[in-house]
């Protein structure tokens, strides 16, 4: 059994495979970078086994001179290892930019179009970099897509920019009450 998370496993998949289809080697090496301090805070590092394509995550214990020291190891449970020959297991894009389609007409529709815009442009970025639902984003999420995505990315006016925060809330609020709205 691995000491690390799911959810950090998965993220350090996902940055794997935006370093490998990155365009430019600035944008491959940041994914690096963030994949190998995020396994850093948990106490492992990444390596990417050639030869069958496997992203493994190993206890930072078992490095040793940047070479990882599997003879002296009992228990090789630890390390944390994903295929990346395959489709990503994050789950559906399709499905998550359906869900995403509705909360942003619903937003749209019960708080009008600055809140529309800004849930749209929150959509984009949870399709395009975590292919998840929005109401599935966790405080990381927003705030990536607040201080990054949203100022560089969404071409926000001055009245979106002054609400994002709020709309935001309302993208989550509208996602609860679909939620706890009863079946037809």
């Amino acid at each position: 059994m691995t000491d690390l998370p799911d959810d950090v496993v998965d993220e350090a998949e996902r940055l794997t495979r935006l370093a490998r289809d990155a365009v430019d080697d600035a944008a491959a090496e940041a994914y690096r970078e963030r994949r190998e301090e995020l396994l850093a805070d948990h106490g492992f590092v990444p390596r990417v086994r050639e030869r069958d394509d496997t992203l493994v995550c190993y206890p930072a214990e078992w490095v040793e001179d940047g070479r990882v020291q599997l003879e002296d190891v009992e228990d090789t449970d630890r390390a944390a290892e994903v295929s990346l020959s395959g489709p990503s297991e994050q789950g559906d894009y399709e499905d998550a930019a359906a869900r995403n389609a509705e909360l942003v007409e619903r937003v749209r529709e019960r708080h009008g179009d600055v809140h529309g815009d800004n849930a749209a442009a929150f959509a984009e970025f949870m399709n395009n970099h975590y292919a998840r639902s929005m109401d599935a984003a966790g405080d990381r999420e927003r705030a990536e897509f607040r201080e990054e995505y949203f100022p560089r990315n969404a071409w926000p006016s001055d009245e979106q920019r002054a609400c994002v925060e709020e709309s935001l809330e309302l993208v989550a609020k509208v996602a609860d009450a679909d939620a706890d709205a009863p079946e037809q």
